[in-house]
């Protein structure tokens, strides 16, 4: 016998098949609610039902229509309904979510949604891609400036403030979050990913060609002139400052905002975005690195060390991830490869001062050697902290006595100051064996006052004092005043011989006039000649040049007007007297200031004054000798 079904059952019966029924055509729907909600309160609940299911079916159906007709739009084309249609979006998103096919008519309306959906995440990609292409700001002077004058990207992280941020204008950001959170959780995010990598990687490429950086190969980097490749180097370094301190650290933060529903899409955009840039900037590097060793590229190559070092922290900051490994491992091959470049270099230069063996120069001047070397290494201290962190610590043992001058507290001295001291003992060395090529034992001692003097003024001007110490500085200044002393002893020392009493025969009043005639005309002779010479001669330090011109005056003029003195008067009643006595004391002043200008001199006689001897007292003969015996 069949059970009985009580009358409400089957009104609930009945109501279940309404509301399947109702599925079909949304009018008949609105009329039966009408006629339902008459009956009983105990049809509330059906009703109630029956309301929420209806009002869905008309919003997935308004959402569905919205993303068929934005299909039918042009790309990159906007209405001002585009919350409208993400509004659609994230409807059709929480149908899919929620549904579950349960039934024959869940199914259906779940492959509606997810063809609609399909549309949409389309049509958003494309969007996404027109909005990141259509709002790029182009680098600029400030962008430049910015990276070269500060460690660290500080704009702030409030997108708000700025009229324009990270290469891309601030009011199109909010529309590319949008779209981004969209895409990441209809699952998405590879295309979201694979477009804005795309389109940024093509910004950032630009900013290199903006910066001056092109794509070279190793061998194109290694055949390059160094006036040339200098050049790029110098674009290089700055170029990889603001790339990492600028526009790495921007697009660090530019993913993290568009992203911010997925950590993972944040680093996988970032990594593919940058890494391009990056490697570009860092294969340029290693091919300076192991490119060709010469002196000049030294201190290019510790400027391109250092800015690596430096950015090698920003780098561990910014690729914090696993994908990003190869980058900061990357960037630490570059640094340790410049690193060894810098050594390599630097002992080529040590090589270079030690084998250099050219003559001295003509005139006794500085050596072009020795300013190269001093100037050299007067730069070099600059960089005496890396300098120290990149040679060898306790080589000294390699070293002999000679090559260190000071071997007290050679155990205490840095890696920096040991070989630079090492350095300028091999220079002074190299200037001592080039004096020895002359053949004139004065012009000796000018080249080597004129650069040991150059050498001692650079390290007193210089870091170098700090590596080298006062003492070696006294020690150096005392060997120039010992070849002072030799210079004017070879240089003068034939001229004063004919200024000397011995040999002429008696007092002044018996003196043999044929002596004097031979003793004047000799000392002429040697005056003219050394004259004619040492105007040639380069003395280039001006206070050098004067502390000799006066050391010559001390030491010939009050020889000359004593001997002028004691004998003159025997010749001047003699026939053709002006002969010998050529040349007043005042005379030969004004000739020693033309000595060691380096440039030929004719010597002009001046016009002869009008003179007379003073008749000497008892008293005053006592003291010629002191005295000054001209009267004008």
């Amino acid at each position: 016998m069949a059970a009985t079904v009580e009358p409400k059952d089957r009104v609930l019966a009945t109501a279940q098949q309404i509301v399947k029924s109702l599925n079909i055509n949304s009018q008949a729907t609105e009329d039966m609610i009408n006629i339902l909600s008459r009956f009983d309160n105990r049809l509330s609940n059906i009703t109630d039902l029956l309301d929420d299911d209806t009002k869905f079916n008309a919003q997935f159906q308004q959402a569905e229509d919205i993303i068929l007709r934005h299909d039918s739009q042009e790309q990159g084309s906007h209405d001002d309904d585009d919350s409208d249609y993400l509004s659609a979006v994230d409807l059709i998103i929480n149908l899919i979510e929620n549904l579950t096919a349960q039934s024959e008519g869940n199914i259906k309306i779940i492959d509606r949604a997810e063809n609609a959906l399909q549309l949409a995440m389309s049509k958003l990609e494309d969007d996404f891609r027109h909005v990141l292409i259509h709002n790029t700001v182009p680098l600029d002077a400030d962008h430049e400036q910015e990276g070269s004058s500060s460690l660290h990207h500080e704009r702030g992280a409030s997108l708000g403030g700025d009229l324009c941020i990270d290469l891309i204008r601030v009011e199109a950001v909010d529309e590319l979050k949008a779209i981004a959170d969209r895409m990441i959780r209809s699952g998405y995010e590879k295309e979201c990913c694979q477009v804005y990598t795309a389109v940024r990687r093509d910004v950032l490429d630009e900013c290199l060609m903006i910066l001056g950086v092109e794509r070279l190969s190793i061998e194109e980097v290694q055949r390059m002139e160094w006036k040339v490749l200098d050049e790029k180097l110098k674009k290089w370094i700055l170029a990889l400052k603001v790339v990492v301190r600028v526009l790495l650290f921007g697009e660090k933060r530019l993913c993290e905002w568009i992203f911010n529903e997925s950590e993972l899409v944040q680093e996988i955009c970032f990594v593919e975005t940058t890494k391009g840039c990056l490697m570009q900037l860092l294969n340029f590097g290693e091919a300076v690195a192991i490119s060709q060793r010469s002196s000049e590229k030294l201190f290019r190559i510790l400027d391109m060390y250092e800015v690596v070092g430096d950015v090698s922290h920003d780098l561990d900051a910014l690729f914090v991830c696993e994908s990003g490994e190869l980058v900061c491992s990357e960037a630490k091959g570059v640094l340790n490869g410049l690193g060894m470049a810098v050594v390599g270099t630097f002992v080529e230069f040590e090589n270079a001062v030690k084998s250099e063996n050219s003559r001295g120069v003509q005139n006794g001047d500085i050596h072009p050697i020795t300013r190269y070397v001093m100037n050299y290494l007067k730069l070099l201290v600059d960089y005496s902290d890396t300098m120290n962190s990149l040679l060898p610590k306790n080589d000294y043992h390699d070293l002999s006595s000679s090559e260190l001058e000071n071997s007290d507290g050679v155990a205490e001295m840095s890696p920096i100051a040991m070989r630079v001291q090492v350095l300028i003992a091999s220079l002074l060395s190299n200037v001592d064996e080039k004096s020895k090529s002359y053949e004139d034992g004065a012009l000796q001692y000018v080249f080597l006052m004129n650069n040991v003097l150059y050498i001692v003024q650079k390290v007193k001007e210089s870091e170098l004092r700090n590596l080298l110490g006062d003492q070696w500085i006294r020690k150096h200044r005392g060997k120039i005043r010992q070849w002072h002393t030799s210079y004017l002893r070879a240089a003068w020392g034939k001229a004063l011989l004919c200024l000397k009493d011995e040999g002429i025969g008696g007092s002044s009043s018996g003196a043999s006039k044929m002596i004097l005639k031979e003793r004047f005309k000799n000392f002429n002779a040697c005056f003219e000649d050394i004259y004619r010479i040492q105007t040639l001669w380069k003395v280039s330090d001006a206070q050098l040049k004067e502390e000799l011109r006066i050391s010559i005056s001390e030491k010939v003029l009050p020889a000359y007007r004593a001997f002028l003195g004691r004998f003159g008067s025997r010749l001047e009643s003699a026939r053709h007297g002006g002969k010998y006595i050529k040349y007043y004391p005042d005379d030969l002043e004004n000739y020693l200031s033309d000595l060691f200008e380096g440039k030929p001199v004719v010597m002009n006689l001046t016009k002869r004054k009008s003179w007379r001897l003073v008749n000497l007292s008892a008293d005053e003969e006592k003291t010629r000798t002191l005295l000054t015996t001209w009267a004008y």
